[in-house]
């Protein structure tokens, strides 16, 4: 299948559609601009109040007059842009495909060679997330601003977490031998002469090399290589990708008073530390939250340093290469896994994104030049990308629906928006499909809400047969009343799918059929599976054909399982400004009631705030990540290592993202 690298088939029709779109650029700005201070009343709950108020309403009379004049000036070249620019878009193809070529060794061809579907498996990592990158007048009804901005620094943040290396504790002892999750924290290391613990950057090479001991002993190359943790380098990359620590049983019954004051003190102010004159984490830059380089760093750190003052010689100012841990931190992440009796994989809140990510699924990308920045932020990482994905205009689409002899027709309404979705993979994208739900109603009918599907290569066998597989990225309808909406949507869903893996399965003679190893459904639903209000979609079939790892049934959560919409009243209070602070209120079931919106009652009033406390469960989980497990190829299985809600986009979106990493292994490895 050909990828489409521009939005036209030739040159001709882009220079059309690039002046039309120039014609109406200055009305829609001009737009936007006239109804962003009315949203902000809705919208900005932390600035509402006092002096700043009646600024704001002093803003809106005076500019309002000005904006409303330049409209009608520029109203007549709008007009003729449009007529330009409608027709045009029944040539516009769905989406753009964007590739910047590495042929490093974290590159796309690079990782294909890596996995040849034999060893111990192999994981893949999945992250899906709700940007809210509307037009900034929408975006303000959400209490978000600066989309632009947020576009480029949401890219940075979600590049630098997922290029960490991933630290990986083992954890000797007679009573816990569990491996503990992939750490989503950044590594920490002590450098320099000064004594002082520093962040190491996401650069760092061979650490899996290294094999530390709870007796701050140094291992030689070869035992780490040879010992079981090496033998884990294939899961989630290669060597150079994974920081692998063994801690000894000693050290885990170490109580937490042994620690050097200095070390805790490091530990609460980020995990580099902060030096004498430096500004602490809590009074940091907003922009710099949630970046390696930042001050700012995980609570949950599993790996804490501690730089002594000592040396063989005597000789003071020498820094001491002994590691330390911290007893509670390694106690937590042991109690943290299977709290469920059936439960096999990790869980967490994690103030970053994990590291080694494979694959992104980003919604409410509807401004186009905020998608633009954020492809370019995360070409850093990613190699292959999808953007502006959807229809725009008129295309003359209808849907039927028959129910009960009477027969529903509607037609397409004229879409302002794009779908809003967003693909990015470090794999090779092989196929590609967009369908545009036919039945959006309201608001949602004006963007082109649809179902993104994808086929990926992620490796192949010694037989040169390709191992592949499939994700889908869709956004359903958003009002809470439109239960019947979205479950229309999700039949066309699974419909689309199945359709789509018909066409692209490869199953001749000359082309030996692909080893499917995973099937990936995520994105917004805009239903949680604990509001009476969302019974009929909790009991969809698609949930029957797909795991989610969150869910023990219709309207049954699991107990560690969070919301992931957050209430937009205190998004930007000082307590969660930071990922690290947001993660540390959501740990808490009193910060969970506070910061997420809780799920709908039908009784009135019910979700109104200060009677949350009324409200059962951890908050309105609507952004899901499900995995197939039928459709694999024989002798395959698929099955959930780690599931975390994450934290690191605070005070950039009104959703928290959610990843999921997978483990793919055949039978036949099991058995060896």
């Amino acid at each position: 299948m050909v990828l489409y690298t521009a939005p036209f088939s030739n040159s001709f029709l882009s220079a059309l559609h690039s002046v039309s779109w120039a014609l109406i650029f200055p009305f829609y700005c001009l737009v936007d601009r006239l109804l962003a201070p009315f949203t902000s009343f809705i919208g900005d709950k932390c600035r509402r109040s006092g002096s700043q108020c009646y600024l704001q309403l002093f803003c809106i009379v005076l500019f309002t007059p000005i904006y409303l004049a330049l409209l009608v000036a520029v109203l007549p070249l709008a007009f003729l842009g449009f007529l330009l620019w409608s027709p045009l878009q029944s040539f516009r193809r769905p989406y753009i495909y964007s590739r910047l070529e590495d042929k490093g060794p974290t590159g796309g061809a690079a990782l294909l060679r890596e996995w040849r579907g034999t060893g111990s498996g192999k994981s893949f990592c999945f992250a899906s997330a709700n940007v809210c990158l509307l037009p900034e007048s929408f975006a303000r009804v959400n209490n978000v601003y600066h989309v632009q901005a947020r576009a480029k620094e949401i890219g940075q943040r979600i590049r630098n977490g997922a290029s960490r290396p991933q630290i990986k504790i083992y954890i000797d002892s007679p009573t816990n031998t569990s491996i503990s999750a992939a750490s989503f924290s950044s590594l920490v290391s002590p450098q320099g002469s000064d004594g002082v613990a520093r962040t190491v950057a996401g650069g760092i090479k061979r650490t899996a090399s290294v094999e530390y001991k709870g007796d701050g002993g140094r291992c030689p190359s070869d035992e780490a290589v040879n010992s079981p943790a090496a033998g884990d380098q294939t899961n989630g990359g290669s060597l150079e990708d994974a920081c692998i620590v063994r801690i000894g049983g000693d050290e885990v019954g170490r109580p937490p008073e042994a620690d050097d004051p200095a070390s805790d003190s490091q530990a609460r102010n980020g995990a580099g530390g902060t030096q004498k004159g430096q500004t602490p984490n809590n009074s940091q830059r907003d922009g710099d939250s949630g970046s390696l380089g930042s001050p700012s760093a995980s609570r949950e750190s599993l790996v804490k340093a501690r730089a002594g003052m000592e040396s063989n010689s005597g000789e003071p100012g020498t820094t001491n290469n002994k590691l330390l841990y911290k007893a509670s931190v390694v106690k937590k992440a042991a109690t943290r896994k299977r709290r469920h009796p059936d439960e096999a994989f990790d869980h967490e809140i994690s103030a970053f994104f994990p590291a080694n990510l494979d694959f992104l699924c980003l919604q409410e990308v509807f401004d186009k030049r905020a998608a633009a920045k954020l492809k370019d932020q995360l070409h850093g990482y990613f190699e292959y990308i999808l953007y502006d994905v959807g229809i725009y205009g008129c295309h003359g689409c209808c849907y039927c629906h028959c129910c009960c002899h009477d027969c529903h027709c509607k037609c397409c309404s004229f879409k302002c928006l794009n779908s809003g979705l967003f693909f990015a993979s470090r794999y090779p994208i092989m196929d590609v499909a967009y369908h545009c739900y036919p039945n959006g109603q309201h608001e949602d009918a004006l963007a082109s809400k649809g179902a993104l599907f994808l086929k990926v290569q992620v490796g192949s066998t010694p037989q040169d047969q390709r191992i592949v597989g499939y994700i889908s990225c869709t956004h359903l309808q958003a009002p809470a009343k439109d239960s019947i909406i979205r479950c229309e949507q999700l039949d066309l869903l699974q419909d689309w799918l199945a359709d789509f893996r018909k066409s692209t399965s490869s199953s001749s003679t000359a082309n030996p059929e692909e080893l499917v190893v995973f099937d990936i459904i995520c994105g917004d639903f805009n239903f949680d599976n604990c509001s009476s209000d969302d019974k009929l979609e909790q009991q969809h079939s698609l949930f029957t054909h797909y795991k989610d790892p969150c869910r023990l049934g219709p309207g049954e959560e699991k107990p560690w399982a969070i919301g992931t919409i957050l209430d937009t009243d205190n998004l930007h209070d000082e307590d969660v400004r930071t990922p690290d602070n947001l993660q540390k209120a959501l740990e808490s079931e009193e910060g969970r009631r506070e910061y997420l919106e809780f799920p709908r009652s039908k009784s009135s009033g019910a979700c109104q705030k200060g009677r949350k406390d009324l409200l059962k469960g951890n908050g309105r989980r609507i952004d899901y990540i499900l995995h197939g497990v039928e459709g694999l190829s024989p002798d395959w299985k698929a099955e959930v290592e780690e599931f975390s809600f994450i934290t690191q986009l605070s005070g950039l979106t009104d959703h928290l993202p959610v990843a999921m990493r997978l483990m793919v292994s055949s039978n036949e490895e099991e058995a060896a």
